[in-house]
């Protein structure tokens, strides 16, 4: 099992989107990428913990590759809005990939850079690539949300 955590904007629609990919055994909702520690969804909606809503996929690598899941990553949000998706705005909407190895940054900045080559965007893709740090796992209720409600997606 290896572990790969991306975020793109709200974090609902954002797990769902992977827990549909086969190879991904497990995914949870939290907070990665800022200065306070144990925030809590009300800290970080303030926009001031620097914290992103970030989904953690855990999956299997002999079922799907880091690539697929950075190409899912990719088609899945706009990654040239910065700390903002749709009508979320803030920080915490960011678009961000936290590596959890050397592999992984070099796998996740050379998709960068074709995505950008690929002309599929207009804008520059503001995509931060950023070393992993402590993973805050959300408030239970925030776990597999929309799954819970029986919908696959937010509001887009």
């Amino acid at each position: 099992m290896e572990t790969a955590t991306f975020g793109a904007g709200c974090f609902w629609g954002v797990e769902e989107t992977f827990r549909q990919i086969p190879g991904v055994v497990d995914t949870a909702v939290g907070y990665l990428g800022g200065q306070t520690n144990n925030p809590t969804y009300q800290d970080v909606c303030t926009d001031e913990t620097g914290h992103a809503e970030v989904v953690q996929v855990a999956y299997d690598p002999a079922r799907v590759s880091y690539e697929q899941l950075l190409n899912t990553f990719w088609e899945s949000h706009d990654p040239t809005t910065l700390n903002r998706q749709g009508p979320d705005i803030g920080t915490q909407y960011r678009s961000a990939i936290f590596f959890h190895s050397p592999e992984q940054e070099r796998v996740a900045r050379a998709s960068k850079e074709k995505m950008q080559a690929s002309g599929k965007f207009r804008r520059p893709i503001v995509t931060e690539i950023t070393a992993a740090s402590t993973f805050y796992r959300a408030e239970e209720y925030h776990q597999k949300y929309l799954a819970k409600r029986g919908v696959s997606h937010c509001h887009i």
